[in-house]
């Protein structure tokens, strides 16, 4: 079987995950996702009303950032014709496109129908609304601020008046003590063609036509004064409009066809398998809508947040409150363990240019990070605090600073930098390895080198030091014990021609200086333990199986397997959703059952208020929860394939009783594309073809 023919027939079953809905919908609930990486959309029809968007932006900062209204909405676009094809229901249907990435319309009585075309092109910063009728009809199309007065940290947006036959509309932040955020201004310009001017805030069809073209141009920069920002965004106008509308089009649906060429993964039979499938495709395409923006993706809602309605205690009764699209509960920070779920499976769907916010943050924030640990601990190197903001910034914590969820908390820079040990093991880009990951995993060992003490064997002596956020200020903690071997392996395994001699030396000493991972005993048998020494629980975590995720020191067809087995069978803390990871660590371990559920549980845990089956439940989070269907993604991508080094296991924890189409990545520049019927794989094509020697089928999960 060829990949050409695989393509062929994988596109009806990415044309069966779309999304369609027959009904418009009562508000921004009801809404589909769109985006092109950086601007996105929550686009919704309302009952017998208009066609409505929510716009955002990855780089869309308020002043507020610390509170629940850090990266906001750039407002709401209202769309309304007439005649009203929405008014009569007869014949509406609303389809997300994944193929086309767009989200397609047509509605209205026979002989008045309208179709719809909403898209965010793929290629530049522009939105497009266009429609066409089978008559003419007029459009008015309004901008809707969600400010539209200060609030606490919070400013008003801005309509720019003046304008001719266009809205213009900005939000300016006016905090002059973080540099950036100083002058930081987002908005958009909207106009299309045939629309003129009907106030500031609104436009309206010259004449009657049957066809509309919208367009808005968003964009966020720093300048000196509103005026600048004004001319910087109109020369981005001029630029897009440059662009005829049919070839930026015809780009835009190549991007999406090469963006869903890159991987896929189809599950059929047993009940579940079609739903996680759908849920599978769903949330890469949410991702890809808002992972190529200026930051990364936020777990608390990315930039899909909508109006919701929250249970708060008001006046000393549990009330629903509603809480509008800006808000979001957890913060506008970056918490990295909220934050890895989107990226680890990146690797192996392709999804590189993904990953590039997330590298490109954590590069930026390290000078400013060493110069903190420099200042505050008089020694080198750096750590990226689990709760920050997106410029980084560290805490003086000292030994005798209380327990605290994230202070004594030092292991995002050992997951980071294992993750771009992989990013290089995946994509073999020796200019990422120079530039991005040996600053930061040299920092990170530097920080644990100078930071701890040594014991009286002259071994690492990780105290206080919590075991992520379950156990406070312990003793030698398993994750990041399995950080450091982890990494300072990984570290030494690239070629020698990266690192100095005086790196590696170091690199070498400091593993000969690690701690073994803290064993004790559960039902009568040997198991890995979350600390050496540990009090009281705080979370609802199991520090002792990140040796098994996201340190993949123990697994299939590595040593001690039946000694990382007993160990998750005797976990305290057994979740699914949101990001526990037991999903993750019972396919590395072939544990196909635990594996399934867990997957068909991340892959279609819909918010019961929101309609779009893969806007997820909020579990600890907030919706829609973004941790939830990353880990949903690397179960299922962990259950059909793992790679370490050369090897390539296919199958390892693959139920028997789901088919599976699936292409995937693996290290070394590698894609497997194979067929999987019965529990058997049918057939299997590697590229490069030298690497097929590498790969062992290991069918039911035992190795």
């Amino acid at each position: 079987m060829t990949t050409t023919s695989v393509v062929a027939q994988t596109t009806p079953a990415l044309d069966a995950c779309n999304v369609t809905w027959n009904t418009p919908g009562k508000d921004s609930r009801d809404s589909m996702p769109l985006g092109n990486g950086d601007i996105g959309l929550n686009v919704w029809v309302e009952n017998g009303g208009d066609l409505l968007f929510y716009v955002s932006k990855t780089d869309a900062w308020s002043d507020n950032v610390a509170g629940n209204k850090g990266l906001v909405k750039l407002g709401r676009i209202r769309v309304k014709l007439t005649p009203n094809p929405f008014a009569a229901q007869s014949g509406f249907v609303q389809t997300l496109k994944l193929h086309d990435g767009e989200v397609a319309i047509e509605a209205g009585p026979a002989g008045q129908k309208v179709r719809l075309r909403v898209w965010v092109d793929a290629n530049q910063p522009v939105i497009r609304v266009e429609a066409d009728g089978v008559k003419s009809f007029e459009a008015r199309v309004g901008f809707e601020t969600l400010r539209p007065a200060p609030e606490k940290d919070l400013n008003a947006d801005t309509v720019l008046g003046g304008q001719t036959d266009r809205i213009a509309w900005c939000y300016r932040n006016t905090n002059k003590r973080i540099p950036q955020l100083t002058n930081l201004t987002f908005g958009a310009i909207a106009k299309g063609d045939g629309l003129v001017s009907d106030g500031d805030a609104a436009l309206k069809s010259r004449q009657a036509s049957n066809r509309l073209l919208l367009s808005v141009y968003p964009m966020t920069a720093q300048t000196v004064t509103p005026e600048a920002w004004l001319a910087k965004l109109e020369a981005q106008v001029r630029k897009v409009d440059a662009t005829d509308l049919d070839a930026a089009r015809g780009k835009h649906r190549e991007w999406w066809n090469a963006f869903w060429d890159r991987s896929w993964i189809y599950a059929s039979g047993e009940a579940g398998a079609e739903q996680a499938t759908q849920g599978y495709a769903l949330q890469r395409f949410v991702s890809a809508c808002s992972g190529r923006g200026a930051f990364p993706i936020k777990f608390n809602g990315s930039i899909f947040t909508v109006d919701y309605l929250k249970p708060e205690k008001v006046d000393g009764e549990m009330k629903a409150v509603t809480l509008n699209a800006d808000t979001r509960s957890w913060g506008g920070q970056y918490w990295f363990q909220n934050t890895r779920p989107m990226y680890w499976p990146m690797l192996k769907s392709g999804d590189f240019d993904t990953m590039q916010p997330l590298f490109k943050m954590f590069r930026a924030m390290l000078p400013d990070n060493e110069k903190l640990v420099k200042e505050y601990y008089g020694h080198d190197g750096a750590y990226f605090a689990e709760t920050k903001p997106f410029w980084g910034g560290v805490d003086n914590i000292t030994p005798e600073s209380p327990g605290n969820y994230t202070k004594h908390y030092y292991t995002p820079i050992l997951e980071l930098s294992a993750m771009m040990l992989d990013y290089y093991a995946f994509t073999g880009d020796e200019g990422f390895v120079r530039e991005t990951l040996l600053p930061i995993a040299d920092a990170g060992v530097k920080f644990f080198d100078g930071h701890f003490k040594r014991d009286e064997k002259g071994k690492l002596l990780l105290d206080p030091d919590n075991a992520i956020e379950m156990f406070w200020k312990v003793r030698n903690p398993a994750p990041d014990i399995a950080g450091l071997h982890w990494v300072l392996q990984g570290l030494l395994a690239l070629p020698s021609e990266f690192g100095t001699a005086e790196m590696r030396s170091r690199w070498q000493r400091l593993l000969g200086e690690l701690p073994d991972l803290p064993k004790g005993d559960a039902n009568g048998k040997t198991v890995l333990m979350p600390a050496e020494k540990f009090d009281k629980s705080h979370n609802f975590e199991n520090p002792e199986l990140y040796a098994i995720y996201p340190f993949r020191i123990y697994g299939l067809g590595k040593p001690d397997l039946e000694l990382a087995r007993a160990t998750f069978d005797a976990r305290k803390q057994r979740h699914m959703g949101c990001w526990h990871q037991d999903g993750i660590q019972a396919a590395l371990l072939g544990d196909i059952e635990t594996a399934k559920k867990a997957a068909v549980f991340h892959l279609t845990r819909k918010d019961k208020q929101l309609r779009f089956p893969a806007f997820w439940d909020p579990g600890h989070d907030y919706a829609p929860d973004e941790d939830n269907g990353g880990n949903g993604l690397n179960i299922l991508q962990q259950m059909l394939l793992q790679a370490e080094g050369s090897r390539i296991l296919l199958l390892p924890a693959w139920p028997k009783t789901w088919n599976c189409d699936f292409k995937l990545r693996a290290p070394m520049r590698t894609t497997v594309v194979g067929r999987v019927r019965g529990g058997k794989l049918e057939s299997c094509t590697v590229t490069p073809e030298r690497r097929r020697k590498d790969v062992v089928v290991v069918g039911e999960g035992a190795l």
